[in-house]
């Protein structure tokens, strides 16, 4: 997985009745494009992240 500062982090729910996530990625701090990132979450929740399979980076305004 590799991503750029701006791109969008879909999380995928794992179980029935948990919502998704999505946020902003804010900094790569892996190389090249690659994990940890910390994105900035729709309801205001920063973290670092290493994205699993349920995760797909969505590029910059393809949105």
């Amino acid at each position: 997985m590799q991503a750029t500062v701006g791109d969008r982090l879909h999380v995928h729910s794992r179980s029935i009745g948990l919502e998704e996530r999505l946020g902003e990625i804010l900094e790569v701090r892996g190389n090249d494009g690659h994990p940890p990132y910390l994105v900035r979450f729709n309801d205001g929740h920063e973290g670092l992240v290493f994205p699993g399979p349920d995760c797909i980076v969505e590029p910059k305004g393809s949105v």
